[in-house]
This record gives C-alpha cells, structure tokens and sequence, in this order.
C-alpha cells in the first residue's frame, strides 16, 4: 500500500493544475472588465419591439412591471407588452389586462419557459417586430431600458444582454448573495466577455433578441430548460456575439429562502447540462473548422459543472491524501477533516475578497448587506453538491418559485 499515498498526492496535484488553468481563463477575462463599456449612442427611435413575459401565478407582483413597461422613455406606438399566462391557478391574465397589458394566453402543454416564448413567439410573428425583448413577470425595468436596446439595434447589434440587478438585496443573506452573483456575472462574465471581444450571456430576463437573428435561428427553437443559455449558444455557433449593454437595466426578485435558492440553482445547474450535452459536438467540430475565442470562451461556459464536480471531488481528494499522513485511524481522520477545512477556508476567503471587490466595483456597498456578504461563500460552496446531484438526475421541469414581493428596489444607503 505504500504506492496510494504518492498516487492521491499526484491525482490531487493533477486536478489542482487543470482546475487552476481553467479559472485562470475566468481571471483574465475578469480583469478584462476594467476596460470601459462600448458606448453605443444615442439614435432616433426606430425599432418596433415585441416584449414578452411569461407569467405563472404572478397575480401579486405582475402590476409594477406592467407600470415600469408602459412609462418607458420610448414611443408607446414602437412597443407592444405580452403576457403569457400559463399553468396559471389564480388570476394572471386579469391582472395583467387590468394594467393594460396584451394577453396571450398559452393553450399548449408547456413545462419551461422556453416552450412559453416559442409559443408566444410562433403566434406573434406575423406582426412584424424588429426585435424581442424578455422579461419575468417580478421584475421592475428601468424607463430607459427600450431607448438603450434600440441604440444598440441600430449599431449592428443582433443579441444584447443588460444589467441584471436586485430588487430585495437586503431581505435575507440569501437574497443577498443572490445578488452578488448577479453583480458578479454584470462586473465580471458580461463586462469581462464584452472587454475581450467575446461573447456575453443571456440571463434569463432583460435580454433583447433581432428579428434578423431569429430567422437564421430558424425562429425561437430552445428545448431545454435553460433557454437563455441555450439561445446564447446559437448565437455563437452563428458567427454572432451577445452584447453587453449596462445601460439598460433590469431589477430582479431574488429568493429569500436556501430552499428557493436550491430550486433556482438545481434547474440552472441541469439546464447547463442539457445545453453541454446538445452543443458542445457542434461548439467542437466549428471550433476545429473556425477557430475563434467566442467559441472557445462558450466552451468552456459549457464546462462549468464539469468544474464544480472537479471541485467536489478535489476537496474529497485533498482530504483523503492529508488523512493517508496519517499512521492511526485517529490521526487519518483529523488530518482529512484538517485538510478540508483548510480547503473550505482558503475557498472562504477568495469568496469574500471577490464579493467584496465587486460590491465596491459596482457601488453596492451598504452596511445591510452584511449577512450576504458572510454567507456568500457558503452560497458557492452549496452549489457543488447541487450541482453532482443534478449530473445523477437532472430536473427537466420548470418548478415554480412564487412572487409576492411587490416592491421597488431596494437602493443602497436608502
């Protein structure tokens, strides 16, 4: 047996330099986030917008989107706001009609939000609309949110991402964390891609798509249950790039329980493998045939569960090579539990320093966000066992996390 120790010490080594090489990837393009945003000017209001939300349950909260959408600082004649109420047991659709929204109601079978938009989608695309916008139905958007799409339009731009921020940053620590992750993914994936040329990613809501681009898409065709990932691969995979535009923004309600938080993630973490297992032969063969960093930056995107299963497995592995120092079984397990801890801790504090850059970065900082800035390494550190467990069984169901928070946002120092 006097081989296993030197075999976990090098099998540790080796997952340690391959994990390493992999997040310097995500560094530099991080650092890459310092270099100022593409400034895309200010255009005459041309673009015909379609915005689409689909709604299930959200009789509570959908009132103030509706508000935050029809005052928009753009011409009321250019933009027409949907709802799609589906799977609905409470009374959406009138809701949304009483603010003076357009109803579609969904009549198909859909269990993702992806099916809803290719529903909307297929039923309005006779009207014309120059470009698509998304929105879920908790959101509150910023008045000028239209007019910064439509600048971007006019410059070319097929596919544009905003700035995703928080409604209720300060409700619980998991709120809070919640938010940091999104000014992390706003300072550090979207600002970074957008700095090295690549491409930004789709989130979800806040996110505009061309009529142009969707007909070389072949039209709104998403199957997974991550559709805002998998729509970011097709626009790679097209020769085109997501674009970053900060200047319009969204504000989202995050989950205030570890439960809705373990939901959200658990669909996020399965919906990345559905789209890795659908796109990463075709990102490989046009990356073979047209090398090209946007392609190359998706893959590794598409990586990320690989990553966090590697991480599980090397804490599992650090552990097992500090207890096989030891010479009784007392001594093996103090120094295992001594060598994941320190991982865990090591892990801890680079959590904490990074929020705390971006808090500072994005000028968050607010003494009522301190239990998610404590919390923020557990946050990530609860996203590995998640994310194993979706590799065992993904979920393939959009599981309702409800809304009740009818609310503006919480400002800092407000």
């Amino acid at each position: 047996m006097d081989w296993l120790f030197p075999a976990a010490l090098a099998l540790t080594g080796t997952m340690g330099v391959l994990m390493t090489l992999w997040g310097l990837w995500y560094l530099v393009s991080g650092l890459a986030s310092v270099r100022k945003p593409k400034n895309y000017g200010f255009h005459p209001a041309q673009t015909k917008f379609a915005v689409l939300v689909a709604a299930r349950n959200e009789e509570l909260v959908i009132g103030p989107l509706i508000n935050s959408l029809l005052t928009q600082d753009y011409p009321a004649e250019l933009y027409d706001v949907w709802v799609i109420p589906n799977n609905c047991t409470d009374n959406t659709a009138l809701a949304a009609r009483n603010f003076g929204a357009k109803v579609l109601e969904c009549t198909a079978p859909v269990k993702s939000k992806g099916e809803v938009l290719r529903f909307a989608y297929n039923r309005l695309r006779g009207r014309r609309y120059d470009a698509w916008v998304v929105f879920d139905a908790d959101n509150i958007v910023d008045s000028r949110f239209l007019a910064e799409m439509n600048n971007a339009r006019l410059t070319g731009v097929q596919a544009a991402q905003g700035y995703r921020d928080s409604k209720n940053p300060y409700d619980t620590a998991v709120s809070g964390c919640s938010s940091i992750y999104y000014w992390m993914m706003d300072r550090f994936h979207n600002g970074g891609k957008a700095g090295m040329g690549t491409s930004a990613m789709i989130g979800g809501t806040g996110f505009m798509v061309t009529q142009k681009l969707l007909d070389r898409l072949g039209g709104w065709r998403t199957e997974t249950i991550s559709e805002d990932l998998e729509i970011t691969v097709q626009t790679v995979l097209a020769g085109e790039r997501v674009a970053w535009v900060p200047k319009a923004v969204t504000y989202d309600e995050q989950p205030i329980t570890w439960e809705q938080s373990f939901t959200q993630r658990r669909r996020w973490s399965s919906g990345t493998l559905q789209v890795a297992e659908t796109y990463l032969p075709a990102l490989t063969r046009t990356l073979g045939e047209q090398p090209g960093l946007s392609l190359l930056d998706m893959g590794a995107t598409l990586l990320l569960p690989a990553y966090q299963l590697s991480a599980l497995a090397g804490l599992m592995c650090t552990a097992m090579t500090a207890a096989l120092g030891g010479r009784t079984v007392v001594q093996a397990l103090a120094l295992g539990i001594a060598g994941a801890c320190g991982n865990i801790a090591w892990a801890a504090l680079t959590a904490t320093a990074a929020a705390g850059i971006v808090i500072t970065m994005e000028g968050k900082w607010d003494r009522r966000l301190w239990k998610g800035l404590c919390t923020y390494w557990l946050f990530l550190l609860t996203w590995l066992p998640i994310t194993a467990v979706s590799f065992w069984k993904k979920t393939t169901v959009w599981k309702e996390i409800r809304h009740t928070r009818t609310m503006a946002p919480q400002l800092p120092g407000r």
